[in-house]
């Protein structure tokens, strides 16, 4: 092995945290969080070391040092604090220093007895820079010498804003509710039963070309109204407003309206088009085509998507298309839309992705983009590594206490760059739990998505228990608003519950975070419990009968031996013990106790 070109540090800098996929990835965090970085710091011999983390926020030229503190055993650690959005970067810096070496040597000859000390202070001198020294005086001095400073390499945190972390979500179709207009009407109500984010489907001209019927009939009839996903018409495509939901002026106006009750606007970003999509005719080399020509349209066999074609991201102008759709986030985005839920983003590349999030976000750090991607733990992870702030989660098809308790562990396991979304249902989900177990059934996978998710959502329906499928083994629901408008309202028997959840969420820290869950012990299979710091929570899944059950509260959990508890759905105390505590709850009941501190 031939000598090393240069001189190589003393200095061993190793186990850097946090880090994903040996700093690829960024960590995640959001605004206000605590970012604490450890690493392992050591030296060949006995010299003094110090440390540092390097931090820099987005935009800022210099880096600034939080000072690293020995935690034992050669780990060190230092915290550092986010403050607004952006990509940040960290390293982490040791040093040898020499004055705290030569003092510790010193410190040690002078409690040993030892008088001759001249060869000692001499070299003091020197790093003083005095020309003599005492003993006294050196032990006195200020260390702080910085001698063969290594540094690791650098390493990011995506932040976002709190939005990303935590927040309530609420679905509807605008042509449901009197197009733009007739949503701004409802923003207050919205607002009061505590919704964060008001999610709507695709907004664009719909196509007439295969356009589909009621219940997915390949067939239309006049009067058909057409998916939303199946975007582009004559009055235009992804950056166009159907004219059935109003003006440009209408959405300005939802939007602002929106903003003023608290509440942003979500906008569904799906990468498709109808046969009627300006792309067609402007840039044909963007689509797919068969050998004789034809374009192939979307599938995902059983379901056929006739009304819909896909890109072609191997077109030769890929980077046309590219800037295409950037183009069009961007352009959202200069309308006041700073949240964005991705349609099917697993089926697009990956690389496409990281390029098109950075690019938004090194300009606007305040936009979210929600990944909805059912798919395989290896892409799902990887969109959530390269810059989606939200997924949709597996959630809906969980429902038993084994499924649920391995599902979440596994999302805990990836909590360094993965934010669950738990929505309950959605226009295309309709589990067979929801459908065979009537209003307790709604109301356990309520409170369930609520507190084990810091993010979770509702689609328009499910508060007025909408549990009809299309057919037998089917999740689509029998009348799709997909395919047809309806005539909705918020006036579902479920709101008082949504209200209180949302209540109890906001005053509760503990339910804004995911890390902080530790599943307790029921002994019994339909209870589900689990503890957030100072709040417990156990729900019946069953939604056919009573249970009750034991709820071991271990004391590991650091609450007292006999402890108050306030049950903040019913506004209740009683008194909880570490140990074993009897529970009974009703068909889909649930129990939210706040431990008094």
């Amino acid at each position: 092995m031939p000598l090393p070109r240069n001189e190589t540090p003393r200095i061993q800098i190793q186990a850097v945290e946090p880090i994903v996929d040996c700093g690829r990835y960024p960590v995640k965090a959001t605004v206000g969080d605590h970012v604490d970085v450890y690493a392992t710091v050591f030296k060949d011999g006995h010299d003094t070391l110090a440390g540092s983390v390097r931090v820099r926020g987005p935009g800022e030229r210099r880096f600034a040092e939080v000072p690293l503190m020995p935690l034992g055993n050669d780990r060190h650690g230092g915290r550092f604090t986010v403050d607004r959005p952006g990509r940040w970067q960290f390293a982490v810096s040791a040093w040898t220093d020499r004055v705290a070496t030569w003092q510790n040597e010193l410190r040690r000859k002078v409690d040993g007895g030892q008088k001759d000390l001249a060869g000692e202070l001499a070299e003091g001198a020197v790093l003083l820079g005095r020309d003599s020294l005492t003993a006294e005086e050196g032990l006195a001095a200020d260390a702080g010498d910085r001698h063969g400073v290594t540094t690791s390499e650098t390493f990011e945190v995506d932040v976002d804003r709190e939005l990303a972390r935590f927040g309530a979500w609420y679905e509807l179709f605008p042509r449901s509710f009197g197009g733009f207009a007739g949503v701004a009407e409802v923003l207050p109500e919205l607002a009061d039963l505590g919704f964060d984010v008001l999610y709507l489907p695709p907004i664009h001209p719909i196509g007439r070309t295969n356009r589909k019927g009621k219940n997915n009939a390949v067939e239309h009839t006049e009067g058909d109204v057409g998916s939303p996903w199946a975007i582009g018409a004559k009055e235009g495509g992804h950056d166009a407003l159907h004219p059935g939901l109003g003006t440009w002026k209408d959405f300005d106006a939802l939007v602002a309206a929106a903003r003023k009750s608290g509440i942003e606007i979500a906008l569904d970003f799906a990468i498709q088009c109808s046969p009627d999509h300006p792309w067609l005719k402007e840039h044909p080399e963007w689509f797919n085509r068969r050998p004789d020509g034809t374009l192939k349209y979307a599938e995902n066999p059983p379901k056929r998507y006739q009304d819909i074609y896909n890109v072609n991201f191997e077109s030769e102008d890929w980077r046309g298309l590219w800037q295409a759709l950037l183009d069009v986030v961007l352009g959202w985005v200069e309308r006041g839309v700073t949240v964005f839920r991705v349609d099917n983003p697993h089926t697009k590349p990956a690389a496409f992705w990281e390029w098109l999030i950075r690019e938004v976000r090194t300009e606007h750090p305040e936009v979210i983009f929600l990944a909805e991607a059912f798919t395989r733990p290896a892409m799902m992870t990887t969109l959530a590594k390269l810059g989606f702030a939200q997924s949709y989660t597996y959630f809906t098809w969980k429902n038993t206490r084994q499924e649920l308790r391995e599902f979440v562990d596994q999302i805990l396991s990836w909590q360094a760059f993965y934010r669950p979304n738990m929505f309950t249902n959605t226009p295309d989900i309709l589990h067979e739990y929801l459908q065979l177990g009537g209003r307790p059934a709604f109301e356990a996978r309520l409170v369930l998505a609520a507190t084990l998710s810091p993010s979770y959502g509702i689609y328009s329906g499910y508060e007025s228990f909408e549990n009809v499928a299309v057919r037998e083994g089917s999740e689509e629901y029998l009348d799709s608003e997909k395919y047809e408008a309806k005539k909705r309202s918020l006036d579902g028997p479920l709101l008082p519950l949504v209200r209180r959840l949302n209540e109890i969420r906001r005053s509760e820290l503990a339910l804004q975070r995911l890390e902080n869950l530790r599943w307790l012990e029921t002994e019994n299979d339909q209870l589900v419990a689990y503890a957030k710091d100072d709040v417990i929570v156990v729900v019946n899944i069953d939604p056919f009968g009573d249970r009750e059950g034991v709820c071991t509260v271990p004391v590991t959990l650091g609450f007292p031996p006999v402890f108050a508890g306030r049950e903040l759905l019913t506004d209740t105390a009683f008194t909880w013990r570490a140990g074993r505590n009897y529970v009974r709850l009703p068909p889909g009941g649930a129990h939210i106790v706040k431990v008094a501190g």
